[in-house]
């Protein structure tokens, strides 16, 4: 019975020990930005989406109204991040999770009739949503402003 609670004190320290050098990792780097007038295709892993054409449906978002674009920098400080870059027809902006200080980078693209939103996770696979979630927020908030 001790091993296994040796084991089990050594597999929690070893996973928090990862996810605490992860989010430090997360934390240098930059939005990857606009690729021939588009913001950068997701990866496959599932923890980014965008409303750019050619996503993958399971990646899929809709683009924001044309209407929101001088109100998104506000918007995203209030909601906890930091604009980056913010440059003609692109803002860039990172939002740092709470507890392991995990680091997100989330663009916007103002083409001629919406804004296209792409938010991504910088390291790991899975964001168990949150990316996805975030876009609707931003939705909600531009949405009463």
């Amino acid at each position: 019975m001790k091993t296994l609670i040796i084991i089990g004190v050594v597999l929690v320290v070893v996973g928090v020990g990862g996810l605490v050098y992860l989010g430090q990792k997360s934390r240098t780097g930059t939005a990857p930005g606009l690729q021939v007038g588009q913001l950068t295709a997701c990866p496959s892993s599932p923890n980014c989406v965008s409303s750019e054409a050619n996503t993958p449906q399971e990646q899929k978002v809709d683009p924001l109204p044309f209407r929101v674009w001088g109100q998104i920098p506000s918007v995203v400080e209030e909601m906890g991040g930091t604009v980056t870059r913010n440059e003609g027809n692109y803002i860039a902006a990172e939002f740092t999770s709470s507890l392991f200080k995990f680091t997100d980078d989330v663009e916007f693209r103002r083409s001629d009739d919406a804004v296209h939103v792409r938010s991504a996770s910088r390291v790991g696979y899975s964001d168990m949503g949150a990316n996805r979630e975030r876009v609707a927020a931003l939705r909600d908030q531009l949405g009463n402003q």
